[in-house]
Parts: C-alpha cells; structure tokens; sequence
C-alpha cells in the first residue's frame, strides 16, 4: 500500500484513479481541513457511474476496500444503466435530472436553443438541488457517520449532483474554497463521455451540458447563502450537522 501522506493534495494523478469503465473517479483525500488536518486517503470517493466497470475495474475496487455506494441518479437513469457489483451494497439517493429534459422541452416549442439557454439551465438545476434535494445530500452524510468504511458516491458523469455533494463534505470537513473550487473543477480535466446517445442538442449546447462551469456551482452556493444563511447554517440546521456529528466526522474522516 503507498504511503498517500506524502503526496500533495493537487496532484491529480494521486488523486484520480483511471478505470476502464469510469473516467471521473477519484479519491477526496488529503485536501487540508479542519485545523490543518488532512482528509484521509482511500475514504471518500467521487464518481461517474459504475454501469461500465469491467473485472479489472471491479478488482481495484476492492482493493480500495469500497463496500458501498451512493447512487445520486434518477430512477430512469439507473433503469437504463444499472449495475449490481459483488461486494458494494448500492444505496439509490435519487435526485432527478433536470437539464436535458428542460432543453429538450424548449427544443419542442421549436425556438432554437443557445448556449445561453443551456447555462440558464444548469444554472437553475442547481439552484433545485438546494431547494428540493437537500435531504439526499442530508441522507450522504447520515451514512458517513454511521460506519467509516471506504464508500463513494457518484451520479452519471459524476459532476454536478455528486460535484456538489462533495463540496459539501469538503466544506463539512474544513476544506478551503479554493481547494473545494480545484476539486470540483477536475471534471474538465478528467470526464469522458462514454456515448453520445440520440440528441437532438447542437454541439455548444452539448458542450454546456456536459462540463462544469464556476457559475454552475456558484448557483447553489447563492441559494444556501441567501436562503439558509450560509454554509455553515446549512450544514448544521438543513442537513442535521449538530456539533457532535461534525467532530465525529472530523474524527473518523480527518488524520
């Protein structure tokens, strides 16, 4: 087993693990928390699905000691690309996806859509993860306290329902901003789209629709700070963070 206490926490390739079946996964360790202690490695993982893993995937997996998963993708999304992996028990934390089917609708009004309407899309999805799925992100962070066992959660492509879920554990776990901003930021560098699929969305609305952009995430950021007070506020009072579940979670999470 490596020593990960001796790599820095921007060192992508420390960070990211490749896998033949997910292009997005990757380890939430060593970004400095809570009074300068670092996460731990190989605890909290993020990903794109794991509908395509194949045995050698399936091998490292285990190797990373991952028992469990949080599966954050609507119910059609996991109907259509489901998978049932020996050894991870696979919890649905099912938030529904937004963009595609609002584009899509506008697409049938037959006003041709723009880059803009797509951002305006995104934007607004993630303004609803705030204020109508904050109780899936409250339900990840009851099944980090319950045991400390390696677990990762993941959506489709692993970037916006899963990127905002781990900027709230970070922010739970003391991370900067700035290194909560790397963090989500990866995506660009590191998602693959695995297949096109039938769409009807041109090639700059597609491009929108398939990153991730500051003013995605910024977007949550703003309805937690205008509708909750803050982070802080948020975490503890809408996501059920008391003092005590906090220190557990430095205790079991932080070096």
């Amino acid at each position: 087993m490596q020593d990960m206490s001796k790599h820095s926490p921007h060192d992508v390739t420390r960070r990211h693990i490749p896998l033949n079946g997910a292009s997005n996964f990757r380890d939430l360790g060593g970004y400095l928390g809570h009074e300068g202690r670092p996460l731990k490695w190989r605890k909290i993982f993020r990903s794109d699905h794991l509908a395509a893993l194949n045995p050698e995937d399936l091998v490292q997996l285990k190797d990373l000691g991952i028992s469990r998963s949080f599966d954050f993708r609507g119910i059609q999304e996991s109907q259509a690309q489901p998978y049932e992996w020996p050894g991870i028990k696979r919890h649905s934390l099912s938030i529904e996806p937004t963009v595609v089917q609002r584009l899509q609708a506008q697409h049938l009004t037959g006003k041709p859509l723009t880059a803009a309407d797509a951002l305006d899309a995104m934007q607004t999805t993630y303004r609803d993860f705030v204020r109508s799925d904050s109780h899936r992100f409250a339900q990840l962070f009851e099944h980090l306290l319950d045991q400390p066992d390696p677990l990762l959660f993941h959506c489709t492509a692993g970037k916006d329902r899963t990127g905002l879920a781990a900027a709230l554990v970070l922010s739970a776990l003391g991370v900067s901003e700035s290194d909560i901003w790397q963090d989500y930021l990866l995506t660009n560098q590191l998602y693959k789209r695995n297949s096109t699929g039938a769409t009807t969305l041109s090639p700059d609305v597609l491009k929108i629709v398939w990153e991730v952009q500051e003013s995605f995430l910024k977007a949550s950021l703003d309805v937690i700070h205008h509708d909750h007070g803050g982070m802080h506020n948020y975490l503890t009072h809408t996501l059920g963070l008391t003092p005590a579940a906090l220190q557990k979670l430095h205790a079991t999470y932080l070096d």
